[in-house]
């Protein structure tokens, strides 16, 4: 699988103990990686991160990415093989409540962490993670490419399309390849749509929303019924990350460049669907819509195009929208049921479920 790339490799995730770092933590780890953290905190309480045990399998560097000093020391006495750069502030909401905060993290932490990989002098991958929301959403029916326009009308979409300007200016002007001077560092960024998935209980978040809602014999409240999203698993993505630094390892003409990873273009639905959806494996779950709570900005359409994942990687989806629905609902109720002693073995099966599933369906990084 990936080729063995992260096998007996270090690999220095920041973010590690969020949603989806965990996630891609118990992954390498799976795949035989040294893994490393850098995070400020573990952000939610209950959380997959503790839940699945890593808390006393990870060495983790506890620092603010805002600090550059001690992002760059750590990093630098870690000297990894690879980073995947996850560390951010994540919510839409949460933006407008601290805008300049939102900024600071995700574009200046994003710029400490390429800072400091100038200082290695050993060979390194490096795949930062931003968002699909940073291109400027003018909410067309096509989906947006790796070329087409950054911006954002909210705080977080702008946080996340000035990170991508800094990436882009710190790569070109401090990692040129063709400088024998410059440090051994690749770099990409990867550009992800609406994420969902055991483990995520973040607020005001949908799926997380309509689990909590479950557990407690609530309604789940929905702000937006119609908003259309490109939904996938939370695996999906994490696939196309490991991918690209498989290939960004030893393919160095990919250095610089930036994918999206989502679910075909056509594959949007609304948020009712979802909850919907959701409803067929958590019983007696119901909605209860309510527009008042919409505001905020938020667009109502946004959709990918990954034909350059497909193109340059052999990336695509392996989940359909019924799947990823049905692995989601699975987790939370076996957390809400069994409760936290049982996601060890629930987070490995899901793992080991999807990875077989790309392997039967011919995805290239699964053979």
């Amino acid at each position: 699988m990936f080729s063995n790339a992260f096998d007996a490799k270090k690999v220095l995730v920041t973010g590690h103990t969020g949603f989806k770092g965990t996630w891609l933590t118990l992954w390498l780890q799976h795949l035989g990686a040294e893994v490393v953290g850098i995070a400020d905190r573990i952000p939610t309480s209950p959380n997959h991160y503790e839940a699945a045990g890593l808390d006393t399998s990870v060495r983790t560097h506890w620092i603010d990415v805002r600090d550059s000093e001690a992002v760059r020391t750590a990093i630098v006495d870690e000297a990894p093989d690879f980073v995947f750069h996850m560390a951010a502030q994540a919510l839409v909401k949460a933006s407008y409540d601290d805008p300049v905060g939102t900024y600071s993290i995700n574009a200046l932490g994003s710029a400490n962490v390429l800072d400091a990989l100038r200082s290695l002098t050993s060979p390194c991958t490096a795949v930062v993670i931003t968002s699909d929301k940073c291109y400027e959403n003018v909410e067309t029916y096509y989906g947006y490419r790796e070329d087409d326009r950054l911006g954002g009308a909210d705080p977080y979409s702008a946080s996340k399309a000035a990170a991508e300007i800094l990436i882009s200016s710190h790569t070109r002007s401090f990692f040129d390849p063709t400088d024998a001077s410059n440090p051994p560092v690749r770099i990409a960024t990867t550009r992800a749509g609406n994420v969902v998935g055991g483990g995520d209980w973040a607020a005001d978040r949908l799926v997380p929303d309509v689990a909590r809602a479950w557990s407690a014999g609530e309604n789940v409240t929905i702000r937006r019924p119609q908003a259309t999203r490109p939904w996938q698993h939370v695996l999906e993505p994490l696939s196309g990350y490991l991918r690209l630094a498989e290939v960004l390892a030893s393919q160095p003409e990919l250095h610089g460049e930036s994918f999206n990873f989502g679910p075909p273009a056509e594959a949007v639905n609304p948020v009712r669907d979802v909850v919907v959806a959701l409803q067929h494996h958590l019983p007696g779950l119901d909605l209860t819509v309510d527009e008042s709570q919409a505001h905020f900005h938020e667009a109502g359409l946004l959709k990918l195009s990954c034909d350059k994942a497909l193109s340059h990687l052999a990336w695509t989806p392996v989940l359909d929208f019924d799947e990823t629905m049905d692995i989601t609902a699975e987790w939370f109720r076996t957390f809400y049921t069994d409760g936290a002693e049982a996601i060890p073995a629930v987070s490995a099966a899901q793992l080991e479920r999807y990875t077989t599933l790309a392997a039967e369906r011919g995805l290239a990084w699964a053979q």
